[in-house]
C-alpha cells in the first residue's frame, strides 16, 4: 500500500517559521542541562506519563528543593498535593525511589553517551532501549522524552499529541490506541522520513506539534 500524501505543508512551514527562533533556543537549552540535572530530568519523565506537565514540573521543583535525591524521603505527600497532584501517585513514588537507589549507573551511562563523539541517533537508541531494560515505569516513549530533554537527537516522543499531527499532516493513517516497541519504531521511521523529506528536523518538528497542541514550547 502506497504512502499516503503529505497535507497542509503550507501552513506547517508557516508555523514552523513563525516559531523556529524560539524552538532551537529551546532545544539549545536540552542540550546544555548539566550533569547535575540528569536525576530530576528523569524524575520529569516518569511523572508526566497521565498527568499534567505543569503538575510534574512543579513536583519536581518541590522535589528538588527538598533535595529528595540526596536525602530519599516519600515522596509520596508532594505527589498527591492538589498543586502538585500525580495519577498513580503512590506507585509512582515506589519508582522514584528504586531510581533513586540505581541513578549512579545510569547517570553515568547517559553522562557518557552525551560525551560520546558519537552523539548520533543510532547511539540514542542504544541508550533509550537500555533504559527502557533498566528503569522500571520508563517506556519508549518516556525514554525518548527524558534523552530529548537533555540533548539527544532523533528520538520520537510519540504522545497522543505528536500523533495527532502526525495523522494530520498524512504521515501516519490512523492514529493508534496502543503502541507496541515495533510500531512505535515503525512510526519513528516514518516521522524521521517525513522531517527529511520537508527540510525540518524532527527534533523541531517535535517541539511545533507540541506547542499547537499546548500553546507553550514546553520541555
Amino acid at each position: 500500500m502506497s504512502r499516503p500524501r503529505f497535507r497542509a505543508l503550507d501552513q506547517l512551514r508557516a508555523d514552523h517559521r513563525r516559531q523556529r527562533g524560539a524552538i532551537r533556543a529551546r532545544l539549545r537549552d536540552f542540550a546544555a542541562v548539566p550533569t547535575e540535572d540528569l536525576f530530576y530530568e528523569l524524575v520529569y519523565c516518569l511523572l508526566t506519563p497521565q498527568s499534567s506537565a505543569v503538575h510534574a514540573d512543579e513536583a519536581v521543583q518541590s522535589l528538588q528543593k527538598l533535595r529528595f535525591h540526596e536525602r530519599g524521603f516519600d515522596p509520596t505527600p508532594i505527589l498527591r498535593t492538589p498543586a502538585t497532584y500525580i495519577r498513580f501517585h503512590n506507585t509512582k513514588a515506589r519508582r522514584l525511589l528504586e531510581l533513586r537507589g540505581q541513578f549512579a549507573d545510569i547517570g553515568t551511562t547517559v553522562d557518557a553517551a552525551r560525551s560520546s563523539s558519537r552523539p548520533g541517533p543510532d547511539n540514542g537508541r542504544l541508550v533509550r532501549e537500555w533504559l527502557v531494560r533498566t528503569v522500571r515505569g520508563l517506556g519508549m516513549k518516556e525514554a525518548s522524552h527524558f534523552l530529548r530533554n537533555v540533548g539527544f537527537m532523533n528520538l520520537a516522543i510519540l504522545d497522543r499529541h505528536i500523533l495527532r499531527n502526525l495523522h494530520y499532516h498524512g504521515v501516519i493513517r490512523t492514529v493508534p490506541s496502543a503502541l507496541t516497541t515495533r510500531r512505535y519504531l515503525a512510526i519513528e521511521e516514518e516521522f524521521l522520513s517525513f522531517a527529511h523529506a520537508i527540510g525540518i528536523p524532527m527534533d523541531e518538528l517535535d517541539l511545533l506539534f507540541w506547542s499547537r497542541e499546548t500553546g507553550e514550547i514546553r520541555k
